[in-house]
């Protein structure tokens, strides 16, 4: 994509315009580093265009508290108090899903990753967002915890002008298939590699 010019032109009877302007299925997969990290960066890129995001992390316990969402709290506060940027919401399964009633009790890992996958859903069906990040989605998918094909049957239907981006290691194929966007990290090196523990503002 030389001067970001396309290196084809469909014809779809789109205008340039519509077609810029449609909403993008995402996917950061790989076995290298960076697939989240560089999910958060397009919601704080969206958040600089009044978006509404909306963050749910399928995986990560609600003990970890990663400097990404301290940003991204802090965003959204700025804009309750001052209508910069967009409203955040974000959402752990660890902690039991802030909107449930059982929040930080024990409970059964797949049931919750339904349970936040069903909320996910809802909120497509009702437009709540204008940035979806689902993150690490795709293990809850690779165990059989969510279904693959309601996944992809869900995303491609989504109304309205709703983005996705969803990361983690192994991205089912179906879902590979009905991305706009598709991102693979290769791991060439790590610092693990040398015996090296993940440590501050590089990890977290």
């Amino acid at each position: 994509m030389p001067q970001g010019q396309p290196s084809n032109v469909p014809e779809d009877g789109l205008s340039t315009r519509q077609r810029r302007n449609r909403p993008l299925l995402m996917v950061h997969t790989g076995e290298g580093k960076g697939k989240s990290t560089a999910a958060f960066g397009l919601a704080m890129r969206g958040w600089n265009q009044g978006w509404n995001i909306g963050v749910f992390q399928f995986v990560k316990s609600a003990k970890w508290r990663i400097g990404e969402q301290t940003v991204l709290e802090r965003l959204g506060r700025l804009h309750a108090e001052t209508g910069e940027g967009g409203p955040v919401e974000w959402h752990k399964m660890g902690s039991g899903w802030s909107w449930s009633r059982k929040q930080g009790a024990e409970a059964d890992h797949a049931a919750d990753a339904a349970e936040g996958w069903a909320e996910v859903k809802r909120r497509l069906a009702a437009e709540a967002h204008d940035l979806y990040l689902l993150d690490e989605f795709t293990y809850p998918i690779a165990w059989g915890w969510v279904d693959a094909e309601d996944v992809v049957e869900t995303l491609r239907n989504r109304p309205g002008h709703q983005h996705v981006v969803v990361t983690g290691r192994r991205a089912h194929p179906l879902l590979l298939e009905a991305a706009d966007l598709v991102t693979e990290m290769a791991k060439v090196k790590h610092p693990m590699d040398a015996g090296q523990k993940g440590q501050r503002g590089i990890e977290w």
